[in-house]
């Protein structure tokens, strides 16, 4: 790994172009994503019918990357390390789930009334948010992004896809995903 990306950490994934013989790595979820459904996209989470949306969802996502979660980095740290101001990262993080509420008042989905790359690119943090306080979390006043977290958390293709393998060790059973 630490060969086809010096970053050192997941996710990577080296693709190779047989026609051209250069090899391509991919080091973001975002990007490995993209590309994954630029194969098969069975559920149209990339909107192909209006090209001109890949962009905003792109811009939407970068500014949840650039505004949201470093705020709630310093949150989950406050909470881990029992800082004073657990309060303050708190409510600077609700602050922006609130504007995702109002999205929710407005679509089905984050991005629009159907499902999207937004959706499943925002789901591990908003996901990640709700573990920190998990009473807390279920008592805030938004009841559109509970009930779309809950959704996917209880989907029968979520608990099939956060299913628990065991170590990849030497003496390792292969696992084949579906």
């Amino acid at each position: 790994m630490l060969l086809a990306s010096p970053k050192g950490s997941v996710p990577v994934l080296v693709l190779s172009n047989n026609e051209t013989d250069q090899i391509v790595v991919l080091e973001e979820s975002l990007e490995i994503m993209v590309w994954a459904l630029t194969l098969d996209d069975p559920d149209n989470l990339l909107h192909h019918a209006t090209p001109h949306t890949l962009p905003l969802m792109m811009a939407f996502i970068a500014e949840f990357e650039d505004c949201f979660i470093p705020l709630f980095n310093a949150y989950s740290c406050a909470k881990r390390y029992h800082n004073d101001n657990l309060p303050q990262c708190r409510q600077a993080c609700e602050d922006y789930l609130n504007s995702l509420e109002e999205r929710l008042n407005k679509h089905n989905y984050l991005f629009s009334e159907n499902e999207s790359l937004v959706d499943i690119a925002l789901l591990p943090f908003i996901r990640k948010f709700a573990k920190v306080e998990k009473q807390r979390f279920r008592q805030n006043p938004y009841p559109n992004l509970r009930q779309w977290l809950d959704s996917y958390l209880q989907s029968t293709f979520f608990s099939k896809v956060m299913r628990h393998h065991e170590l990849w060790l030497d003496d390792r059973k292969d696992c084949y995903f579906e």
